[in-house]
């Protein structure tokens, strides 16, 4: 199978604007994101919808596609990316363009869920551990995911699910092992042109999250399980964590 990895890169971000184009350890958080990927898949590409990203890419050497500045997801941003860069490829990989850490082992994972002929669309989950404490498990930000016995996604939520009713809160990440959802999606060609052609969700837009869209409308999402720490940048308050997180692997 062929394996295109794609990264949507914004500039106008509401929560921090020109994110990517945030110095982290010397590069640009783009930059850190491109050099994770390329090499991993067949073929790797940022797609953007500001001349600057476009400009950053081009001057350390990347491949990057021009798209709409209308898109709602980076999901549709991949869909026209792909269309633009053409290729038989069977799978295309959306990587997170503010996820600098994202591991090659990471990847590999998220292909090998289409050793399953049936798979669909194919996501990351991390375990939370007792270490990482309740205000990990809260964060909003942060979202949680459900999965069935044969891996399928059954529920993601920016609130801490499953609630368990007859324990304190404080024994909760002892008693039930909670799965972190990580920003990487692989969709099948055929299954990222249908998925961009549905209109939004009422879950999608009750908890802001898009793969609940694909949910609702009966597509199966596998996770493959990784235990590799990320830290995804969604404010500058991440970007300094990254920083440090940077300076402690070095």
């Amino acid at each position: 199978m062929k394996f295109l990895g794609i990264i949507p890169a914004r500039y106008a971000s509401t929560r921090f604007p020109a994110k990517p184009l945030a110095m982290l350890g010397g590069k640009t958080v783009i930059q850190r994101v491109y050099e994770q990927v390329a090499g991993v898949l067949d073929d790797a590409w940022v797609a953007t919808d500001d001349e600057r990203i476009e400009a950053a890419v081009k001057a350390f050497g990347g491949k990057v596609v021009m798209t709409s500045v209308n898109h709602k997801s980076g999901t549709d941003r991949c869909f026209e990316a792909y269309t633009k860069i053409g290729g038989d490829f069977d799978v295309v990989v959306n990587i997170q363009g503010d996820e600098p850490f994202i591991q090659p082992s990471q990847l590999e994972t998220v292909k090998a869920c289409f050793d399953d002929p049936k798979t669909q669309i194919a996501t990351l989950v991390k375990p939370f551990t007792v270490e990482d404490g309740w205000e990990a498990l809260e964060n909003v930000n942060s979202p949680k995911v459900v999965l069935g016995k044969n891996m399928n996604a059954l529920y993601f939520s920016r609130s801490i699910i499953p609630y368990q009713r007859n324990a304190e809160k404080k024994d909760w990440l002892k008693n039930h092992v909670y799965y972190k959802h990580i920003g990487l999606y692989a969709y099948r060609a055929e299954v990222l042109k249908e998925i961009t052609a549905l209109p939004q969700s009422l879950l999608e837009v009750a908890e802001s999250l898009e793969q609940l869209r694909w949910l609702e409308n009966g597509y199966t999402i596998k996770a493959g399980i990784t235990n590799v720490e990320t830290i995804g940048i969604d404010t500058p308050q991440d970007l300094e964590r990254a920083e440090e997180f940077l300076r402690k692997q070095c």
